[in-house]
Formats: structure tokens, sequence, C-alpha cells
């Protein structure tokens, strides 16, 4: 009969994906997992297998955290369509100063990271970030689109087009975050990207 786990797995998934968040995928080993899990490495294997694994699971649980406040802002129908940006690029903002690290940069968005450091040579951690994107993505249309309707969003190209121009720009604001950008700076490229939906 198999023991039962006396830990909380939740807990230990959480502090795995601050690792990877803050270290990178090949930058974390197994013992900073076991540091920060509180977890001996059989734990950690016998739970999740492997580390790759571990990270393609903390790496789904961001995306499932990160995406529930961003979609609840760009579906609210009761804001203009222009209008459900704003606060979204805010709630941008705040998250890159709610997760700094002791040197005062940012850790910026394990989505990011991990495009940088591994979408091109590892296809399941690819096919998660491609998926979150595309949902995103669908987010950026239904707002844009409402702003088209309602007449707050008067820019000239179609809301495709500008759903990757604001998923680009807040890509850019979390890789400036990183780099030290402060907040004055971060929203003035916000604003800026505002400008654009309408001139």
């Amino acid at each position: 009969m198999a023991r039962p786990r006396t830990f909380d797995e939740e807990r230990a998934l959480d502090a795995a994906m601050r690792a990877f968040w803050a270290n990178g995928y090949e930058a974390t080993s197994t013992q900073d997992l076991c540091e920060a899990t509180g977890l001996g490495r059989s734990s950690i294997y016998n739970t999740f297998t492997s580390k790759h694994d571990l990270f393609r699971r903390a790496l789904a649980r961001y995306i499932d955290v990160m995406s529930v406040p961003q979609a609840e802002i760009l579906e609210d129908a009761e804001r203009p369509g222009l209008e459900r940006i704003p606060p979204l690029f805010a709630r941008i903002v705040d998250t890159e100063f709610d997760y700094r690290e002791d040197d005062e940069r940012s850790i910026g968005c394990l989505t990011v990271n991990t495009v940088v450091e591994l979408a091109r040579r590892d296809p399941e951690a690819a096919a998660l970030v491609e998926r979150d994107l595309d949902f995103r993505l669908g987010l950026l249309r239904v707002a844009l689109e409402a702003g088209r309707r309602d007449g707050t969003v008067t820019a000239g190209r179609d809301p495709d087009t500008l759903a990757r121009f604001i998923n680009a720009t807040i890509g850019g604001m979390r890789v400036s975050a990183q780099a030290g950008a402060g907040r004055a700076v971060l929203e003035s490229i916000a604003d800026t990207a505002l400008d654009a939906l309408r001139p």
C-alpha cells in the first residue's frame, strides 16, 4: 500500500514555480528545488517524475494563475473596449513591482522567460507558451473589437494586428523591467501604446 503524501503538492508546485521564474530552467538545480519546496529529492521525483515534468507543471500553473485576472479585465463588457487596456497595463506594471529580487530588478514573466530560454528546443514548453499566446491574443481581440464597435479604438489597423502589437508591448515592458526600468518608464511605454490605438 502506497504511503500517503505528507506535504501540500500545490504549495510545493508554487514554490518550484517561483524558483524557475526567478532563475530560469537551466539555472535551477534539483537542490534549488529541494530548498524552495522543502522536499527531499525522492519526494520531488516520486511526485513530479523529473525536473522537466515539474517545470512543465509549474509553467502551466503560472499561465493559469496569471490568465484569470487578465481575462476578467479584458472581458469586462461594462467598460468600453479601449478602457479595458489601461487597467491591463496597470496590472502588468504592478506585477513587475510585486515580484522583484533584492537587486530591484523584476523577475519578469515566466512565459516570456521561457520563450527566450527554451521555446526553440523544448516542444512541450513551446506548446504551453503557444496556447497561452493564442488565449491572450483572443482576449485582446475581444476588447479591441468592442472598441471598434463603440468607437473608442480608432486606429486603422485590424484588431488582430493591434492585439499582437499590445502583446509585444507587454513583452517589451516585462523585459525592460528585468533590465531595471522603473515604474515611470513602464507607464510611459504603456501610454505610448495607448496613443497608437486612438490616433
